[in-house]
């Protein structure tokens, strides 16, 4: 046995040995209330932040500090004793979770860990606490198991993914010494399935958002004396929303997929042997069938590798019970789109603004405010941390991993490439049903104690690399 193969038995070991303390770990930190969204919680999201930072102490990081932002505190700390020849990794997961409504729907209180059937469930027991919990404790391991982590490393925690992007883009902007690595690794996702499948995300979709508003008479007024002469706003506004996308969904706003890189050969030859279960698929969404979507692409495809429209939400008028004969002063819409690789989110925002105000009839006045934008993010499907990843996990789970990019987005691996030229790699163990946002989230035990091997099983393949081999790839 070679001298990093046996570092990777200790670290593995350590892990057995030490499993029921880390569960009681993970219970104490499951319980912190980190509701970032929630400004009555901002005690809470400090405290959740702080047990971070002196976990991290503890098991031998270095400078472990708890960064003021404009919002919740970020997280750094790094260890980076593995020597010059080393790569340098830096790990990004975030502390925040969701709020918890509707709390009558929570078999248990969501603070409160609940372990039933090998399955843990509580609010953030997957997106994304657990799994910042297990790069907690798989560096411990190598860390208290071994003596050494075979690669450098640096980590960044924030509290703002669930609630706005803005901060850690700014932490990024000031603070890039902090951050300097050849390669990130995130751990913000999760498996294929809940049948041991591992996933390795290579890319994330951007987002552009909208507040859509249509003014007509200057109140709601009768519908009987004004029906007929007076612009309708919602009758408006539906048309306006109707006509950004065609029956194939293909939004119709000029110019909006100038810059769509399309997938290539191998990403879509990756994208087919990922096994989609398009009957479970339809269970869980609860439809009878998919919409019909772009023509050329598969389900899958769309899923995560093309551009969409959505309206998000929709209002104006009477909404109490029984009848009221109003046309109403105005009508609103929140309106996104998801977007991939090589669109600008702020070049899409001026595309759509135009044209929401070009098919707009005089009878009316449209404004549209922007709420937020984030960029796409890709790294090559065969980076070297992308096969690492891989082989790290088909050694913790005993299945070969598939490849594909995800549907949403986090706003910290595109900031992260554009402003700091660093790539990311997304290996999550959370269950892809898991109820991330919903009542009763919960994640497999199994995927906890996998993704701990993983992670150990990662830190050995990176090190094996060189700085010069993740950041020229």
């Amino acid at each position: 046995m070679t001298v990093t193969e046996r570092g990777v038995e200790d670290a593995l070991g350590y892990l057995r040995e030490h499993a029921d303390e880390h569960l009681r770990g993970l219970d104490e930190f499951l319980r912190m209330e980190s509701v970032s969204a929630d400004p009555t919680k901002n005690d809470e999201v400090r405290r959740t932040a702080q047990w971070i930072a002196d976990d991290l102490t503890r098991i031998g990081f270095d400078h472990a500090h708890l960064n003021d932002t404009r919002s919740h505190p970020v997280v750094t700390a790094d260890w980076l004793h593995a020597g010059p020849d080393k790569p340098t990794v830096l790990v990004y997961c975030h502390y925040d979770v969701q709020p918890t409504d509707p709390l009558d729907e929570w078999v248990r209180p969501p603070f409160e860990p609940r372990y039933e059937n090998d399955i843990v469930y509580a609010r953030g027991c997957g997106d994304d606490k657990g799994q910042l919990y297990m790069h907690l404790r798989a560096a411990e391991a190598w860390l208290r198991g071994v003596g050494r982590l075979p690669v450098n490393l640096r980590v960044i925690f924030e509290g703002d993914e669930e609630y706005i992007s803005e901060p850690v883009a700014e932490f990024i902007a000031a603070h890039p010494e902090l951050l300097t690595a050849d390669v990130c690794i995130v751990s913000d996702s999760d498996m294929q399935d809940d049948n041991g499948t591992p996933a390795i995300t290579y890319g994330l979709r951007g987002i552009a958002y909208w507040e859509v508003r249509v003014h007509g008479p200057f109140q709601d007024v009768h519908s009987g004396s004004y029906g007929g002469g007076v612009e309708n706003p919602a009758n408006v506004l539906v048309r306006m929303l109707a006509s950004l996308v065609d029956g194939d969904g293909r939004v119709t706003v000029p110019g909006f997929y100038d810059r769509v890189r399309d997938l290539t050969d191998a990403e879509r030859t990756a994208y087919a042997a990922v096994p989609f279960d398009m009957a479970e698929w339809l269970t869980v969404t609860g439809v009878s069938e998919p919409m019909l979507g772009e023509r050329g692409w598969t389900l899958f495809e769309r899923l995560s590798g093309r551009p969409t429209f959505d309206i998000n939400g929709l209002w104006g008028g009477y909404q109490g019970e029984g009848s009221k004969t109003i046309i109403p002063g105005w009508a609103a819409a929140k309106i996104s789109t998801r977007l991939v690789p090589d669109q600008n989110p702020r070049e899409i925002e001026g595309l759509m603004i135009a044209h929401l105000e070009s098919i707009a009839p005089p009878t009316v006045r449209v404004a549209v405010k922007s709420l937020s934008n984030g960029w796409p993010a890709l790294t090559p499907i065969d980076h070297p941390a992308v096969e690492a990843a891989a082989r790290a996990s088909e050694k913790a789970f005993g299945t070969p991993a598939v490849f594909h990019r995800a549907g949403g987005s986090i706003p910290f691996v595109p900031e992260l490439d554009r402003q700091l030229g660093i790539k990311s790699v997304m290996v999550g163990w959370a269950s892809p049903n898991g109820n991330f946002h919903a009542p009763n989230e919960w994640m497999p035990l199994a995927n906890y104690r996998g993704g701990l091997d993983a992670i150990v099983h990662l830190w050995d393949e990176l090190g094996r690399m060189t700085a010069e081999q993740l950041r020229g790839a």
